[in-house]
């Protein structure tokens, strides 16, 4: 199947079975979604969305946040992966967004990425979720999940080249709801360890069900997976 062939199916198949594809992170604004998103990195949603609340009831906006210390905001992270980091980041982030942004979260890749603990693919989550630009955020599922498809090339090594394949050859339009696209089959049927090829229903066009099918259906009677 041509490169060209792969991503209209992706797009027609996602377009008609998932049309409303949205993040699993519970926000009201940017103000949250931002705080959600760079507490999510190497942690769950489903662990964000149990911590957030308070967050947000008690810092509701970010001169809330600004205007409290590492002492103060640390219990309510506590339970998230890095929580001594993470504390130091959104204090950080609260106050440049009060002193240098007026309070508002910015709108643009090359303004976020100034403001503590937010990189390339947090800033790419915003503006594509708050926003609907069509920029393309690469976590461990769309990386994974893009190269077993076959939407990307196996040399693309770095989440960057990913991105810039995936920008490529998804047209604007759709980049905003590819990445939840990606990102939700990644969670909950192309996993790491063990895909579930056998409930998939794009294995017509992924490129590791093409090179592993007679071992795919093989594991139903041995066990053994197929290599990747």
């Amino acid at each position: 199947m041509l490169k060209k062939e792969r991503y209209a199916a992706f797009i027609d198949h996602f377009s008609e079975n998932m049309p409303v594809a949205e993040t699993e992170l519970l926000y009201d604004d940017p103000y949250q979604l931002l705080v959600a998103v760079a507490l999510s990195a190497q942690c769950t949603d489903k662990r964000v969305n149990l911590t957030t609340p308070a967050i947000f009831r008690d810092f509701p906006t970010p001169y809330h946040l600004a205007a409290s210390n590492f002492d103060e905001l640390f219990p309510y992270i506590k339970s998230i992966s890095y929580p001594n980091n993470k504390t130091k980041h959104l204090l950080g982030m609260a106050k440049m967004l009060v002193e240098d942004f007026n309070g508002e979260v910015p709108s643009t890749v090359d303004e976020l990425i100034k403001l503590p603990g937010v990189g390339r693919k947090t800033a790419n989550v915003i503006t594509s979720v708050v926003w609907n630009q069509p920029n393309m955020a690469v976590d461990t599922h769309v990386f994974r999940v893009s190269r077993r498809l076959g939407l990307v090339t196996m040399t693309a090594k770095t989440p960057l080249e990913v991105e810039k394949q995936l920008i490529r050859h998804i047209p604007k339009e759709h980049v905003h709801k590819a990445h939840h696209w990606l990102i939700l089959h990644g969670r909950y049927t192309c996993l790491a360890r063990k895909p579930k090829c056998l409930e998939c229903s794009i294995t017509h066009f992924c490129r590791y069900f093409e090179k592993n099918k007679s071992a795919i259906l093989n594991e139903q009677n041995t066990g053994f997976p197929p290599k990747k």
